[in-house]
């Protein structure tokens, strides 16, 4: 061996210069030999090994081009289309591996967010993020672009743009139903009341939210909050302290028709929890806030809260009221709870019918922007996941 190392060391530079450049020829995967060799392969895999297939395109392709014939440049136009498709295909599956298998959020939104970057009008992703945006609703960081996103896919779709396969979501239904879930999750602290709309346009569909309790808490909350604590505030300004008239008569009016919606969906949440042991806290918190209101409607009394309880799942889910703007000649007189007599209205307990039950949001009191402390807060919780969706 070393008697050929001197050998080789002894031989003549254009001896050893011809070996050199012999041996670079092999090497280089950039001859007309080679990149055909690499075509051949990719030819070879791209039905049954794309992987295999993409590698050999991507080495042909980082050949430099040079002069070309056009057959030659028929081939390289067609890898660098057939790549594209490829690498877009192998990302929308990492993309949908990730937020409906993996449920790894975080990932799925930094990925999502780069398809998005290259086609903001991808339907499919701005889907897949907001109908999924509302199980980050305590990540600060996702849940601007949660909302962004279900925004935007509304705003796609509203406009007349489909996806061929809207799977795993059941269709376009559940799409909307759960795209609008987000919003109104999303934005029920800060804008309840246009969250309201929202909510309640969820529930209208065929999916798992239209029996889930927490959809109703949401809408339950929502009201009370939005524009029960708005027309509340009003009264105060406008009439509290002062003699009952026609118009304080109206006002309370409509704030009643406000908390009828509240008692509906708080009765909503306690039948659809029923005997779930996971419910179990929360339905205790809705039927504290449903009996309080309910009380607060029926002259301090809870007769007849258990059969509407039972019924009320059977009805449909009533929409936002329209405001009143006189009264009917039937409603004078129950448009506040009995005990009336030209002085202020009483709950038959000694206080007012415009004193909202302890601990929450008063028609003659500060609204508070976050359900009562006798609510449970919706948004602390998860009604469940929108990609198991079925009818």
């Amino acid at each position: 061996m070393i008697g050929a190392a001197v050998a080789l060391l002894a031989m003549p530079v254009a001896a050893t210069n011809l070996i050199t450049a012999y041996d670079d020829a092999v090497q280089d995967p950039c001859t007309p030999d080679a990149k055909n060799a690499l075509y051949q392969d990719f030819l070879k895999f791209r039905k049954d090994d794309q992987a295999k297939a993409f590698e050999a395109a991507k080495k042909y392709l980082a050949c430099p081009a040079g002069e070309v014939t056009e057959e030659q440049q028929k081939i390289i136009d067609y890898l660098k289309k057939w790549s594209s498709a490829y690498e877009t295909g192998m990302a929308d599956a990492n993309f949908d591996k990730l937020i409906w298998t993996d449920k790894n959020y975080p990932e799925a939104f930094r990925i999502g967010g780069e398809m998005l970057a290259k086609n903001p009008e991808n339907l499919k992703v701005l889907v897949a993020l907001g109908t999924n945006g509302y199980l980050v609703a305590n990540n600060p960081q996702l849940s601007p672009k949660a909302l962004e996103y279900a925004n935007k896919a509304l705003q796609l779709i509203d406009g007349g743009k489909s996806l061929d396969n809207w799977a795993p979501l059941t269709g376009k239904e559940a799409a909307l139903a759960y795209l609008n879930f987000t919003i109104g999750t999303l934005t029920v602290e800060k804008d309840p009341s246009n969250a309201l709309k929202n909510l309640i346009k969820a529930a209208q569909f065929e999916t798992p939210l239209k029996k889930s309790p927490y959809t109703y808490a949401y809408i339950a909350a929502a009201y009370e909050t939005g524009p029960y604590a708005k027309q509340s505030e009003q009264y105060k300004a406008m009439y509290g302290g002062k003699d009952e008239t026609p118009e304080s008569k109206l006002a309370l009016a409509n704030i009643n028709q406000l908390v009828d919606r509240m008692i509906d969906g708080y009765a909503r949440a306690v039948a659809l929890a029923g005997t779930d042991a996971n419910l179990a806290k929360a339905k205790t918190g809705w039927m504290e806030s449903l009996t309080q209101w309910y009380k607060y409607l029926h002259n301090n009394s809870d007769t007849g809260m258990t059969e509407f309880i039972a019924s009320v799942v059977t009805k449909p889910l009533p929409p936002e009221p329209t405001p009143l703007t006189s009264l009917p000649p039937t409603a004078a007189p129950a448009a506040t709870p009995a005990g009336t007599s030209g002085a202020a209205p009483t709950n038959g307990n000694g206080t007012s019918s415009t004193t909202a039950p302890t601990g929450t949001t008063q028609p003659a009191s500060k609204a508070s922007t976050t359900p009562a402390s006798t609510t449970t807060k919706p948004a602390a919780t998860k009604p469940g996941t929108p990609d198991r969706p079925r009818n």
